[in-house]
């Protein structure tokens, strides 16, 4: 039985898809079967891994409003562990359509369950927003994690998100849990970075990943060939620190690797 874990935070820009797609990837590198659900209506997620959204006919939209079997979604990539189920811009459009169906709440809860066993892991990219789609990912989800980016305001939003997460708890899925707390973008060179790398750990000591994700050439412009960064270039910094974090998540779940 697979673990579902949502990448969530309502604040854009804070490495969100980056890392959704590249601890995705790194998962399945070290033979993990993994699949990346693009839940953003931006689907950059899904254009990351090299797929045109504008060619995508079933998306994860079509399995939450009109029940299509997610199997008949899933596109495999080349790295052999690694599938996606994309997005496409008329997820924006779900929200409004779910308003009135009954347990709106757990329609994607639903859809990934047809295909939970036949993964070691489902990533989940969140849109950056708190809204219906957002919480149904953390309605499906086992576990969520939460990147955090080394900079001013970095923890501003992140109360907000935690409340939610709290009342998802109460309310929807008892079940969830915090799988850590991820500091992204991170620049050695500036005191600030480091700043905030010391009250991230200080508040969340429990919670905060050690692995810290820095600000990487080559996880910028990665997603402009429709690659993960460790196809890129496995040797850059971004790629490296992105495998210790996958490393990291087996060590913390019990899994060798």
């Amino acid at each position: 039985m697979g673990k579902i874990i949502a990448i969530a935070n309502q604040k854009g820009g804070v490495g969100k898809t980056t890392s959704a797609i590249n601890l995705a990837a790194s998962l399945a590198v070290l033979e993990c079967k993994t699949l990346l659900v693009d839940a953003d209506p931006q689907a950059n997620s899904t254009s990351g891994l090299g797929i045109n959204p504008k060619d995508v006919t079933k998306s994860i939209y079509e399995c939450m409003v009109d029940d299509v079997p997610p199997q008949e979604a899933i596109v495999k990539n080349e790295l052999a562990y690694l599938h996606i189920l994309p997005s496409h811009i008329d997820l924006v459009g779900a929200e409004v359509e779910m308003v009135n169906i009954d347990h709106r709440e757990e329609k994607m809860k639903a859809a990934l369950a047809k295909v939970k066993d036949q993964y070691d892991f489902i990533i989940i990219d969140c849109s950056p927003s708190l809204g219906l789609i957002t919480i149904n990912s953390l309605t499906a989800a086992d576990s969520v994690i939460i990147p955090v980016q080394c900079e001013y305001f970095a923890l501003e939003g992140l109360g907000k998100l935690l409340n939610t997460i709290k009342i998802i708890q109460t309310r929807l899925n008892p079940k969830l849990e915090i799988e850590g707390i991820l500091l992204t973008l991170y620049d050695s060179r500036t005191s600030l970075g480091n700043q905030v790398v010391e009250e991230v750990r200080t508040h969340f000591k429990n919670i905060a990943f050690q692995t810290i994700i820095p600000r990487n050439v080559k996880l910028s412009e990665s997603p402009s060939f429709g690659l993960p960064a460790i196809v890129h270039d496995a040797e850059s910094k971004g790629a490296i620190s992105y495998l210790n974090l996958a490393h990291e998540i087996l060590d913390k779940n019990g899994i060798a690797k």
